[in-house]
């Protein structure tokens, strides 16, 4: 493991999405595809208020790749739940791809998560009853894609996780490690702008775990993706652009020292 310094941390279509960027790159924008700005979060319980977050600050640039870690029980998977309009904040404000999603209905968030989030959860949730080809397409049809057209493209995705010869298999026939590339292919299916993965290897061996990142960490690329990882695997996380940690309620970056020139 390298050694990691904490500092302090700091409805268009996809092609309309794309050309944004561009102009953006060209005039020197670089628009936060994320950005938390004094994030609160608390719960009630027996014993009193529980407070989760306090001003947490956040921002996310286009294309990174950010690992949060952090002990269980800091409000990693919450914080990505927020980020993703899964729940709301008690105060502060949660802008996504230049929405503000806390201030979204519960339908304009449910069309606002299947177009521009894809999530990776630690288990698969794959629905036993349909093939990988049809859970892929799943997203493009509760989108309005007709089931043809959502086939097609979801048999292009299989094969971008090199899934291409199991996609008439249901989810009891394949493997711990097909299943979760098989969801990788149903997140991103619609093409988001945003990659959530809540412990995306988490349930898998070694082997299998490394498997999944690299084809994470390829289709981040080749696609452009803006990506928040959470996990407890450090070299995992220390492949990623920056690793955050998550502890009392707020966010620390963590720099290598063997990219930064320290001891």
């Amino acid at each position: 493991m390298k050694d990691l310094t904490p500092v302090a941390a700091g409805h268009p279509s996809r092609s309309q999405r794309d050309s944004e960027s561009r102009a953006q790159e060209l005039v020197g924008i670089s628009a936060p595809v994320v950005e938390v700005q004094d994030l609160g979060k608390s719960y009630k319980t027996a014993r009193g208020e529980l407070q989760l977050f306090k001003q947490l600050n956040l921002r996310v640039q286009a294309r990174e790749m950010v690992a949060i870690v952090g002990q269980s029980g800091a409000g990693k998977s919450t914080l990505l739940h927020m980020l993703g309009a899964l729940d709301t904040p008690s105060s502060g404000q949660v802008y996504c791809a230049s929405t503000n999603v806390a201030g979204l209905s519960p339908r304009q968030a449910a069309a606002f998560r299947n177009r521009e989030i894809g999530y990776v959860w630690q288990f698969h949730y794959l629905l036993p009853e349909f093939t990988a080809l049809e859970n892929v397409a799943m997203p493009l049809m509760a989108g309005g894609i007709n089931r043809r057209e959502a086939l097609e493209t979801a048999a292009g995705w299989l094969k971008e996780v090199g899934l291409e010869e199991r996609g008439d298999h249901r989810t009891g026939e394949l493997s711990g490690g097909e299943q979760q590339r098989v969801a990788l292919a149903r997140a991103l299916v619609n093409q988001p702008r945003l990659l959530l993965a809540d412990e995306p290897t988490g349930d898998l061996d070694a082997v299998t775990a490394e498997r999944i990142f690299e084809v994470i960490e390829r289709l981040h690329t080749t696609h452009g993706l803006t990506s928040i990882l959470v996990t407890h695997n450090l070299e995992l996380a220390a492949r990623c652009g920056r690793i955050l940690r998550l502890e009392n309620g707020d966010l620390t970056e963590l720099v290598d020292d063997s990219k930064t020139g320290g001891a």
